[in-house]
């Protein structure tokens, strides 16, 4: 702004300084109060422009596809946002009473059954704020049970080489020792692989279904008899339930405890740190091991019920994210449950349509049908000098977010690529295009594609040394 300051332009008026000045020293440090700081001399429309020019190079969901792989970016409705917005929800307070908050209270009460009848799990909790904060819960219930039980050497955790990076963290963290178990030559877990390290020592096994890779993991029934027949239990990470919402019920193949990513399949919008909601559904027999408290319904009156005989206590501040709740009960309400089974199958036709389109000009390790994403690997383009981090730069210079890159660890130069339901066929088709081109300029002029990107705002940085050398000042 200052560059196109000119003296007589005359200053924007700005709101006048509510704190004391005197009171200043108290809420910020002398060395960080400026003693000088001449606003520049600019018009309204100069100002406005400015701005409104920076917040268009950002990228966001609004302005373009975000093939985000494992992390469901979807378009999110405007409608949930405008009714989370409602004074009714934004502007109550958790220390509020019970008969004040009836309306929040029945949301949530109403909100965690639809997740357990979408489930077929026995019953749901709200309180995780996020993702990994579910696997850690759902790690402490593990643990609570287990300890109830008198399974004393149950340490093991059993983590496939294709579930979500976290998991291994989250079980370490509750006190179990994580075990890998790698996937057969399809993609998935092999039942004999199963049986060959299920044992008295194992706990629990976290599977991703469907996985990383975009598979769905066809024996998870079968996975479930040989855990329970060990009194160990089945987790399953809910993030990739975008593919499947709908179509079958998890709690009907034998899963103990599964969480739910409102903030990423339920509508709210998924980045920026936050918010988030990490619901999580339980079997019969983890029920009375959820978190305080639980939300029930005597007659007309829900209240907050305190009394669970062996709880593993409070996992959140009061009683999660409530705002990406409200965002998730709208979204179910408004589809329905025609309209979430429809959700499912669209997101897979997308991905799908996106693996025939692509797995002719890249290396496609598993060739066959997906579930909501897939997985790619720029082995082929690597034989000309072009890494997979230069596709995902190129993509910047022709106007797309980049796909996930170099996860999971089990695809070599991994372009991990979910097109959600959201996006209509252009959009699609034309980030094939920009795929398919990126392809063929590989193998003709690879150097333009490993410049890139020269078209956005900031060229290609020097990472290593951006994290070798970290610096958040400007």
């Amino acid at each position: 702004l200052k560059e196109i300051s000119k003296e007589g332009k005359g200053k924007i008026p700005v709101p006048e300084l509510d704190v004391q000045e005197k009171h200043l020293a108290d809420l910020i440090p002398e060395k960080y109060l400026r003693k000088d700081n001449p606003l520049p001399e600019l018009s309204e429309v100069e100002v406005i422009r400015h701005f409104v020019s920076l917040s268009s190079l950002n990228y966001h969901l609004d302005k373009g596809i975000y093939p985000l792989g494992s992390c469901t970016m979807k378009y999110n409705p405007k409608i949930s946002e405008d009714i989370a917005r409602l004074p009714g929800f934004s502007g109550i307070h958790p220390f509020l009473p019970e008969e004040l908050v009836q309306g929040a209270l029945q949301l949530m009460y109403n909100l965690a059954g639809m997740l357990a009848e979408l489930s077929g799990m026995k019953d749901v909790t709200l309180q995780p704020t996020a993702g990994a904060h579910s696997e850690l819960t759902g790690m402490l219930l593990v643990r609570a049970y287990h300890n109830f039980k008198g399974n004393k050497s149950k340490k093991k955790v059993i983590i496939p080489d294709s579930a979500h990076g976290t998991n291994p963290a989250s079980c370490t963290l509750a006190g179990f020792e994580p075990v890998e178990l790698k996937s057969g030559s399809k993609g998935i877990l092999e039942i004999d692989d199963v049986r060959k390290v299920i044992d008295d020592d194992v706990a629990c096994l976290m599977v991703t279904n469907p996985n990383t890779l975009g598979l769905f993991e066809t024996h998870i029934k079968e996975i479930a008899d040989i855990l329970h027949s060990k009194d160990a239990l089945l987790y399953m990470d809910g993030a990739n339930l975008n593919a499947i919402m709908g179509i079958i019920k998890p709690g009907e193949t034998g899963v103990d405890i599964l969480h739910f990513n409102l903030h990423k399949t339920f509508s709210t919008p998924h980045g920026g740190g936050g918010p988030g909601g990490g619901g999580i559904g339980v079997s019969e027999k983890l029920v009375d091991f959820l978190p305080i408290p639980v939300i029930k319904k005597d007659k007309d009156k829900y209240y907050f019920d305190y009394n669970v005989p062996h709880s593993i206590g409070k996992v959140a501040t009061f009683f999660g994210n409530f705002g990406v709740m409200v965002k998730a009960y709208v979204y179910l309400r408004m589809l329905g449950e025609k309209g979430i089974k429809r959700v499912s199958k669209q997101a897979v036709i997308s991905a799908n349509y996106l693996k025939e389109q692509l797995k002719e000009h890249y290396l496609l390790p598993y060739n066959r049908p997906c579930m909501h994403e897939f997985v790619l690997s720029g082995d082929k383009q690597k034989r000309n000098g072009v890494k997979t981090l230069d596709i995902a730069k190129s993509l910047l210079d022709r106007g797309f977010h980049a796909p996930t890159v170099y996860f999971p660890l089990i695809v070599h130069e991994a372009l991990m690529i979910e097109p959600t339901e959201t996006e209509p066929l252009e959009s699609l088709d034309a980030f094939v295009d920009a795929l398919i081109d990126i392809a063929k300029i590989s193998e003709t002029t690879p150097k333009e594609i490993t410049s890139a990107p020269v078209n956005t705002p900031v060229g290609r940085l020097d990472e290593a040394k951006a994290a070798r050398e970290l610096n958040v000042h400007w």
